[in-house]
């Protein structure tokens, strides 16, 4: 990399001072102090004590220990030394910008409390049954370094054990309910003592009892009492109690009386003068039919003579959002006085729906720059019907154009892109099917479904026009939180190459990979999508994400086919893809701290054409380069495989695709400043055919790995509650299409600038 004689002086200038000085900072800490450097600890066993779980302990501990010392960076401190410029010396700006972000104050020997910290071990460690530790503490100094480091050493005797857990009957009224649900207890003999056991084990009951109808109950309830009475060798009988003055209502079960289910409720509005409808045990509240209560009715599986249940009230609320409809959804549960008795009470669940508005209209006007050169306008309308006929339905028409024309290539400045799109679709928040399923059948979410018809034509200037009509009819619905399938038992599409210059003809000519890959207009299969994203986790270090798809075609339409003229099969006139195709998109996040993290992401595919094909249908092959893909390279301009088109081909984005991809990225991401977000990263990755296709080293090989197209490069983003604005400035370090030996080359002296919305992977 070249940089300007001043940038390189100020850059090293920079990097040497912030070392020096962080390895200087003795200077700054005071005669009488010592610069605290942690505390070590170490655990050890009594021979008479049995622990099988120290090292879990020990980081326990560990955490425990205060205070933490400044943090170090390669042996240095350089939180510590921008604290001691500004505090000290005179700061510049750049000094004082690095204190803001990263300064630390000092923490000292002085700082550390070691009573206080014995005092919260014994009683972290009294918490997890280790009575009567031996504790010690001790210092080391470095009066050269001026620096100081804490040990403590601590001699663990044998843990107290459960011999017994019971319920104490007299103090409990519902004494067999709580029995038979301690049978299931993680408690068994031999337990160590231990209070976050306890606790979790409270927690456990309450939810287990709310499940069993108990409404007014909660885990403060309940307490345990440990006796150790009877034993000499650190042995206890563990007791679970009521406490005393428990309401009467907390220890009586609660069954559903009504079942109320207001569908159009609107703050303000007056409940007492709607109508009601009977409708499955349920009653309907509403001025007019806003959704029909057969419609409805399935989502809800709070049912009148059931026990209270949190599960189901949950479960109700996830599915009735997931309608699409609606923008709020509030259960509410009140105590019907009148029913009251000695060993059962009522309650009455209301349902609140507060309705989307009916129809609504977006638009959206985007300038796109892409990392082939073409850069343009585009304009997107969508038009929204919900609840289009009562149940649920959502209705989608969306139209779009856009404009790009190439402002950078030299030798293609000028060509443009014109599309026109116009489409719509219709989702039905239940599954149309032949078979009938039971409301309970799908526990998490009920499936939807969906049917969409698209029409685009796009016009390339010079080449060609393209005309698409596509459509679909499937299913899409949530397993769990995490995992989503989608498939589409039907999926059509149908493609017509018009106006062909001159130009592109010679070039479907001299490729026929390319020419037979848009000879097939007609593709008609079934395609699933399987999706884990486990991403929303966040009390998780690691996250995982999976997206994978099965694509396959002209399998069911080749029993209606016909030989054409030509000896392919058709139908309907149309020669249709033969073609099976599945990928992979995995990625790992591993967070660092709150705002940084390291984010990696694996993608294979690989697509193979059987029957009436001979190549994958040119929508449908992989290509790789761009601004979501190895970011080093222009969108179309890696590969296959170590294939040149020669730089007097114009049109050699045509060429640079196939049924085989792979594509390996590692990103560093990091904080800089408020919504302003940096990254380092590297991509590596290809395309190449699986049989020779005429594309001169573009076949799949066990010499993959040497055909990689590699880069690297540094990214800022604008990250606003989610919404991410990306630049990132790559360059390739290994080019496949040079020549073997010449491969290896840091070009960057030629970046590409990619500009995106959203986060790569």
């Amino acid at each position: 990399m070249k940089w300007s004689g001043p940038l390189q002086f100020a850059a090293i200038t920079i990097i040497l001072s912030t070392l020096f000085y962080s390895c200087a900072v003795k200077k700054y800490i005071p005669e009488d102090e010592y610069l605290y450097t942690g505390a070590d600890l170490e655990v050890e066993v009594d021979s008479n004590a049995t622990v099988n779980d120290v090292d879990a302990l020990k980081i326990e501990l560990q955490k425990v220990i205060t205070p933490k010392p400044n943090s170090t960076f390669l042996g240095m401190r350089p939180g510590l030394h921008y604290h001691y410029r500004v505090e000290k010396d005179s700061a510049g700006f750049l000094a004082k910008f690095f204190n803001k972000r990263i300064g630390e104050e000092p923490v000292y020997l002085s700082d550390v409390n070691a009573a206080g910290t014995r005092d919260l071990l014994r009683n972290r460690l009294e918490n997890r049954g280790f009575f009567f530790s031996n504790i010690t503490s001790e210092e080391s100094i470095d009066s050269t370094a001026q620096e100081a480091r804490k040990s403590y050493s601590i001699q663990l005797p044998k843990p107290y054990e459960m011999e017994t857990y019971t319920v104490e009957k007299d103090s409990i009224p519902f004494y067999a309910v709580l029995e038979e649900l301690t049978k299931s207890s993680p408690f068994e003999k031999g337990s160590r003592f231990d209070l976050s056991a306890m606790k979790n084990e409270r927690e456990r009951l309450d939810q287990e009892l709310k499940d069993r109808g108990y409404y007014n109950f909660n885990d403060g309830f309940l307490i345990f009492q440990a006796d150790t009475n009877r034993y000499e060798n650190r042995k206890f009988d563990l007791y679970l109690k009521l406490k005393q003055d428990v309401p009467s209502k907390a220890v009586k079960p609660y069954k559903i009386k009504r079942v109320n289910v207001y569908p159009y409720n609107v703050v303000g509005m007056d409940s007492t003068s709607q109508d009601t409808t009977r409708y499955a045990e349920k009653n309907f509240i509403q001025d007019e039919e806003f959704f029909k209560p057969k419609r409805l009715d399935p989502f809800i599986l709070i049912e009148e003579g059931d026990l209270y249940n949190p599960n189901k009230s949950k479960a109700t609320s996830r599915r009735l959002g997931g309608i699409g409809a609606y923008k709020f959804v509030n259960i509410e549960y009140t105590e019907v006085d009148e029913q009251k008795n000695d060993s059962l009470n009522y309650l009455d669940a209301n349902i609140y729906l507060s309705p989307l508005n009916k129809r609504s209209i977006r638009a959206e006007l985007q300038g796109v720059t892409k990392s082939n050169d073409f850069a343009g306008p585009n304009l997107g309308v969508t038009l929204t019907n919900r609840n289009l006929f009562g149940g649920g339905e959502i209705l989608n028409i969306s139209a779009k154009t856009a404009y790009e024309v190439q402002i950078s290539s030299q030798d293609q400045a000028g060509l443009t892109s014109l599309e026109f799109s116009l489409g719509s679709d219709l989702i039905f928040p239940r599954m149309i099917a032949p078979i009938t399923f039971d409301k309970n059948y799908f526990e998490y979410s009920i499936p939807k479904t969906k049917t969409g018809i698209k029409a685009d034509y796009l016009s390339r200037s010079q080449l060609y026009g393209l005309l698409t009509f596509s459509g679909d009819y499937g299913y899409i619905w949530q397993a769990n939180k995490y995992v989503t399938h989608e498939i589409d038992p039907i999926s059509i599409n149908y493609i017509n190459v018009l106006n062909q210059s001159e130009e592109f003809e010679a070039i479907r000519d001299r490729n026929p990979f390319l020419d037979q890959s848009l000879q097939q207009e007609f593709i008609s299969g079934l395609t699933y999508a399987f999706t884990y994203n486990g991403m929303a986790r966040q009390n998780k270090r690691s996250l995982f994400f999976l997206y994978s798809t099965v694509d396959i075609a002209g399998n069911s339409i080749s029993l209606l086919s016909q030989e054409g003229d030509e000896g392919a099969k058709e139908f309907l006139g149309l020669e249709y893809a033969q073609y099976a195709k599945v990928d992979a998109d995995f990625r790992y996040h591993y967070r660092l701290t709150e705002e940084s993290r390291i984010a990696t992401r694996l993608f294979a595919g690989y697509g193979y054409a059987y029957g009436n094909s001979d190549v994958l249908p040119f929508s449908k092959q992989y290509f790789s380069g761009g601004a979501y893909s190895v970011r080093a390279f222009r969108t179309r301009s890696l590969g296959p495989g170590t294939y040149d088109p020669g730089n007097d081909n114009d049109r050699s984005f045509f060429d640079r695709s196939g049924n085989i991809r792979l594509e390996a990225n590692v990103e560093y991401r990091f904080p800089i400043f408020n919504y302003l977000k940096g990254a380092v990263f590297a991509d590596a990755g290809n395309v190449w055919t699986s049989t020779d296709q005429g594309l001169n080293g573009g076949q799949f090989s066990s010499n993959f790995m040497n055909e990689l197209g590699i880069g690297t490069g540094v990214g800022l983003r604008v990250d606003i509650q989610g919404f991410v604005i990306r630049f990132d400035l790559a360059a390739p370090i290994h080019d496949p299409e040079n020549p073997e030996g010449e491969r290896w080359d840091f070009d960057v002296a030629n970046p590409v600038f990619n500009f995106a919305i959203g986060y790569p992977f």
